[in-house]
């Protein structure tokens, strides 16, 4: 495990930015035609430690899945490079993720010229006085290094971009809940290591046209700790949008997602933000998580200054608002890890979240647009004018809990279910092991009527809530919850709520969330029946039950005249009676094997496992 957050060698008298021979960045000296590969970007770096020991360090923190090294970058003003030396000194952390999609690279290049910056121009090194910058120069470093001029059609520049994917072809911002890439397993472990209290992931739009330069999104929906939203609405959206506009880009503080491509006059629909993506999973953390998207047709100089524009002011208002900040993510750890007590009757947590359903006009700064019908695609095709829009239009942007659960007061997963058990072992979340085999009441969950997509999804043929980034994948069906008694194996994983990472467990393991383990496939095979019978026996066994219950015979008719596929399988007809006797329900088919439990008094529980951050 050393080997991971091993640092590069620095050495070298400290210099003052008077001396600085740091210079342009590879960005800039090609006056933005070009962005570093990934060697050229560690040169850069390498030379800034060289000449800032004392200010600036380089970690690795993981590999990725072609053997790269993952790097973060730590500014500090005065030496403090550990986690534990910087929040004892009550410093806020600010975490900058850039270039998880490759072709997105803008975030990288600001960070650099930024990173220069702060430690070279005399009026911006106070901004480190309360804060310590973290930045992932590259972060899908395999899909950085897959460069071409054709992989990102819709983009003004650079001259040659990276590749959306990582070495296995997954999208690492689809990833974060369930952790299947190396590059996402490193940022947990990193993540968790230093637990930032802001995070910020750079990316560049898909989409329409429109004169913004920046657009971006601070969730503050249901779901987040309500102090921490309200700072965020009255304090960091619009000041972060002020410095934007202040220094010349013009700035939209929301994502601009149309609820008709084909007619941007419809106005804009509102966007979730489940946990598979980066700042979904921040809510889980319950850290705020800034979304930026630049706008992809600006060219590469607009974008890269847009972005600098971005942190610089986001820097000023956190570096004036550390303890505000500290203090909230201190009083949202502790109402997450307090959520199972029931000190005031049971708690409840959002699990969907969608937009209200009524819109309201609010100002778009757009650019005129003509529709009309394709002879090629034969359908409605927008062209875009250069020429302003400038309308008030329909936009859904607040939002209402379609689905919430109440909270158990833990959850027991079978030891054979070990993927499952893993990933919650990976996002850091805290455990015990029973000790003993263990029977008790608990309540379980039923499942019926699960279809699968035709075609994969990130790597798996997952059973995902439709929502405007990605629509359904399959269909869920029914869900059944009951009381049961339940015998659960020795080693059996026990998950207490009463835990910072209350809400990553929830999540995880209760089936209809969005991200739940269930929806990603984790639990398939719970669908399966491993045991039949043979036509001629379930012959002899349908004509017992019928002779023995007229009510089953019934329900046999009326499937029959009703159901004509159903009438024209004889399998289906036979399986209809094998599933409803004691042989079939034996198969338990559909049996969510991860229970609910209303207390832990009486487990045999071993030694917690998993670090408790309440920093």
């Amino acid at each position: 495990m050393e080997a991971l957050f091993s640092v590069w060698p620095l050495g070298g008298p400290s210099v003052t930015s008077m001396t600085s021979q740091l210079g342009p960045t590879p960005a800039e000296a090609s006056d933005y035609r070009t962005t570093p590969t990934y060697s050229e970007t560690m040169a850069y770096l390498e030379r800034v430690c060289r000449e800032y020991p004392d200010r600036v360090r380089v970690e690795d923190f993981g590999r990725t899945g072609e053997g790269r090294d993952l790097k973060l970058v730590i500014v500090s003003k005065d030496g403090k490079f550990s986690p534990e030396d910087v929040h004892g000194s009550g410093r806020v952390v600010l975490l900058v993720q850039n270039a998880i999609h490759a072709g997105e690279m803008d975030g990288k290049d600001a960070c650099l010229a930024l990173l220069r910056d702060l430690l070279t121009e005399p009026e911006l090194a106070g901004l480190l006085d309360h804060l310590v910058l973290l930045f992932i120069p590259v972060y899908n470093i395999d899909g950085h290094e897959r460069r071409s001029r054709y992989t990102r059609i819709n983009q003004n520049g650079p001259e040659v971009a990276g590749w959306r994917a990582n070495g296995t072809n997954l999208n690492l911002n689809r990833d974060y809940m369930k952790a299947d890439a190396p590059e996402t397993r490193a940022f947990l472990r990193m993540f968790h290591r230093w637990l930032p209290d802001f995070f910020v992931d750079n990316h560049v739009t898909d989409g329409a046209d429109f004169q913004y330069d920046v657009t971006f999104s601070l969730d503050c929906a249901q779901g987040v700790f309500p102090p921490t939203a309200d700072w965020i609405r009255r304090v960091v959206t619009p000041e972060v949008t002020r410095g934007l506009e202040k220094a010349g880009h013009p700035t939209f503080p929301h994502l601009v997602f149309l609820r008709d491509e084909t007619d941007p006059g419809q106005g804009l629909a509102y966007t979730d933000n489940p946990p598979r993506f980066s700042t979904g999973q921040m809510i889980l953390e319950n850290r705020p998580g800034l979304l930026v998207e630049l706008h992809m047709l600006k060219d590469y100089r607009t974008r890269v200054r847009a972005n600098y524009h971005l942190l610089l002011s986001l820097l000023r208002t956190l570096n004036r608002e550390a303890q505000t900040l500290k203090e909230l993510n201190r009083a949202a750890d502790r109402d997450s890890a307090g959520a199972s007590s029931f000190a005031s009757g049971p708690r409840t947590l959002p699990l969907v979240i969608e937009g209200s359903g009524t819109p309201s006009l609010m100002p778009f700064r757009g650019v005129e647009f003509t529709r009309s019908k394709s002879d090629v695609s034969g359908a409605d095709w927008v062209q875009y004018s250069h020429n302003p829009w400038n309308v008030s239009i329909p936009a859904e942007l607040e939002a209402k809990v379609a689905l919430a659960v109440d909270l158990p007061a833990g959850y027991i997963v079978p030891p054979s279910w070990t993927a499952v058990v893993e990933v919650l072992e990976v996002h850091g979340v805290s455990s015990h092991r029973t000790q003993t085999e263990w029977t008790g009441s608990v309540e379980c969950y039923r499942l019926r009527g699960v279809r699968w997509p035709e075609r994969p999804f990130e790597g798996r043929f997952p059973i995902l809530r439709g929502g405007n980034v990605e629509r359904a994948m399959g269909t869920f069906g029914q869900i059944e919850r009951r009381v049961e008694t339940r015998t659960f194996p020795s080693g059996s994983a026990v998950f207490p709520l009463a835990q910072r990472l209350m809400k990553v467990v929830v999540h995880w393991l209760e089936p209809e969330a969005p991200d739940s383990a269930f929806r990603w496939g984790f639990f398939n095979p719970i669908f399966e029946e491993k045991e039949s019978g043979e036509a001629y026996v379930l012959e002899r066994l349908a004509r017992e039950a019928m002779a023995h219950d007229a009510q089953l015979k019934r329900e046999f008719e009326a499937r029959l005249a009703s159901d004509g596929a159903f009438a024209a399988d004889p399998s289906s007809r036979l399986r209809f009676f094998y599933g409803r006797s004691e042989w079939g329900r034996e198969n338990r088919v559909g049996e969510y094997p991860v229970a609910r439990l209303p207390s832990l008094t009486g487990l045999p529980l071993g030694p917690g496992t998993g670090p408790e951050h309440l920093v």
